[in-house]
């Protein structure tokens, strides 16, 4: 193939074919795709186990990559969550009537055609074809040469799915690994409407520098969790260990723990055995360190300048004292992406000031980072976390699927 050019023009014409679908049939053609995945999980572990020869052991990307018999249930179960949904389109946002007669309506549209360029995340591939499908829109997914066999296989069963429905499957296209045609798709003002990166920092800065074509960022994540000094401490550890150990392959996982010297002597031997249980390496600030070397914990190293600011999508973190809430906010925002922040306190005026300052997507009092999701959030499914301003921002679910159009309606007014 030396061009895309004809996927791009079969997406374009495919996308007016998803505007025309009825609630029924995108209802009807999720259920089925849901069942489809269930019936094919041998071969979908099957394929999927050959991109994870590929890829190394202490590869980070390798747990996304992952898609086992519980992963493979909890696709299926999002598709149900989606068609469960209402519709995001026609929705009226606006109407009036002129003195003229003119009436005017505005309303909710598919955007059109999306472009999502992703990674190792192969669950990317199901969600978002079922969130632009959901909303009336065509969707062309590059996915990255780590998943190709993944993803070729979804893809495979998608189109069954819209088989069985008499959709054409040019509504859901996967585009070649090959990197010669990113440049091609990002380019294509005339045929996609919007591209969506997904996946690390040098992937969205790259499709931000080179895309013609308007995008939506779905941002690296930099997370950090704030203990102050009134907080419950037997809580915060809690918070803190369930953050950064659960799934820390993961963009809300917890990059950075900044403790109130005040309390830093009593809360950080706290965490310990939960970071025992996963082997956490932590980069302590030269207090922290002193605090955590008499515990005698096995992965406690001094941290740098380069500790802070880092998405370290595994085991690891780093851990800074601070004299006090205001302190904590200059180093957030010095250092965060805007992602998912947390604050641990039991002072109401303190709590309040953070979650209103904190310039992120997603803010938290008393609770784990790790709950900034789609899914988790009531929303079904996500294609990403957006940490911009603008369309969209923190889960970019089903409503940001669309945009708006204004209809006026008259009987022969002139101007």
């Amino acid at each position: 193939m030396e061009t895309i050019l004809p996927v791009l023009q079969q997406a374009q014409l495919a996308s007016i074919e998803a505007k025309r679908l009825t609630d029924q049939q995108k209802i009807a053609f999720l259920d089925t795709l849901a069942t489809i995945l269930i019936k094919n999980t041998d071969l979908i572990i099957s394929e999927n186990k050959r991109d994870l020869e590929k890829m190394e052991d202490n590869n980070p990307k390798k747990d996304r990559l992952l898609l086992d018999q519980n992963r493979i249930q909890d696709l299926a179960s999002s598709l149900q969550d989606i068609a469960k949904l209402e519709d995001p389109t026609g929705k009226i946002l606006y109407q009036t009537t002129l003195e003229n007669g003119l009436k005017i309506e505005k309303r909710t549209v598919p955007i059109g055609v999306v472009g999502v360029i992703y990674e190792a995340r192969p669950n990317v591939t199901i969600d978002v074809a079922a969130l632009c499908l959901r909303s009336g829109n065509a969707v062309l997914l590059r996915g990255g040469s780590d998943a190709e066999y993944t993803n070729e296989v979804l893809v495979k069963l998608i189109h069954q799915a819209l088989k069985q429905h008499n959709i054409t499957k040019e509504i859901v296209q996967l585009l070649p690994v090959d990197r010669k045609f990113v440049k091609e798709l990002l380019e294509a003002v005339k045929y996609v409407d919007i591209i969506i990166p997904r996946g690390s920092q040098q992937l969205i800065d790259f499709v931000r520098a080179n895309s013609k074509v308007p995008t939506i960022e779905t941002g690296a994540g930099v997370c950090h969790t704030y203990v102050e000094a009134t907080a419950n401490l037997d809580n915060a550890a809690k918070i803190v260990v369930n953050a950064k150990t659960q799934r820390p392959s993961v963009c809300n996982s917890l990059d950075t723990i900044l403790v109130d010297k005040t309390v830093a002597a009593e809360f950080l031997p706290k965490i310990i055995e939960g970071f025992n249980q996963f082997d956490v390496e932590i980069f302590a600030d030269d207090e922290a360190y002193h605090i955590l070397e008499q515990t005698h914990y096995n992965h406690l190293q001094k941290a740098t300048e380069e500790n802070f600011g880092m998405e370290y999508l595994s085991q690891k973190c780093s851990v800074k004292t601070v004299n006090n809430l205001e302190e904590a906010l200059r180093h957030i925002r010095k250092y965060s992406s805007k992602h998912s922040e947390a604050i641990v306190s039991e002072d109401a005026e303190k709590i309040a000031q953070f979650l209103n300052e904190v310039d992120a997507a997603a803010v938290y009092a008393n609770a784990s980072t790790r709950f900034t999701d789609g899914g988790v959030f009531g929303l079904g499914a996500e294609i990403g976390i957006s940490t911009q301003k603008l369309h969209a921002r923190g889960p970019f679910a089903l409503e940001k699927l669309t945009t708006e159009k204004w209809f006026v309606q008259g009987n022969g007014q002139t101007r």
